[in-house]
């Protein structure tokens, strides 16, 4: 027995439906699509949720909330994060290098999760209660820069 001896099982492999090739192949005239009907005809599309006529569910929901467009997007580091960087000093730009965060959005927040046991620099935008706490407690400092830039 070698590889190239090796064969599919019979009747896993099957032809595709060659379709509007004329009355011999069975699948001409109509081209299976059947006669009449808005499927039948050319250039028919489908739209997405189309239910035939009927009123879609997308809308019958009801709508419920609303989307805050002054919603701001922080870029999120935790302290745990930042311990097992190298070096003592973080900014954006720093943390972009180092492939912690991608882009920073409306600026850059450090969150308290994890433990800071040496002393840091960080500058971000915002921090939270926590996170102030632990850096200061491991006698680092916190800058908060202004205004995001974009």
């Amino acid at each position: 027995m070698n590889l190239s001896g090796l064969r599919p099982p019979a009747g896993q492999r099957k032809s595709r439906k060659r379709i509007g090739r004329g009355m011999g192949s069975g699948h001409g005239k109509t081209a299976t699509r059947g006669s009449k009907g808005q499927h039948a005809g050319t250039g028919f599309s489908l739209m997405r949720g189309f239910e035939g006529g009927q009123m879609p569910l997308h809308r019958r929901l009801p709508k419920r909330g609303f989307t805050n467009i002054f919603k701001k997007r922080y870029a999120i580091v935790n302290l745990g994060r930042l311990e097992k960087l190298d070096g003592d000093t973080f900014t954006v730009d720093r943390l972009q290098e180092l492939g912690v965060i991608k882009k920073p959005g409306d600026g850059l927040k450090i969150l308290g999760t994890g433990q800071l046991t040496r002393k840091i620099t960080v500058e971000a935008h915002q921090f939270s209660k926590s996170a102030l706490e632990k850096i200061q407690k491991a006698g680092g400092t916190a800058q908060v820069i202004g205004a995001a830039e974009k």
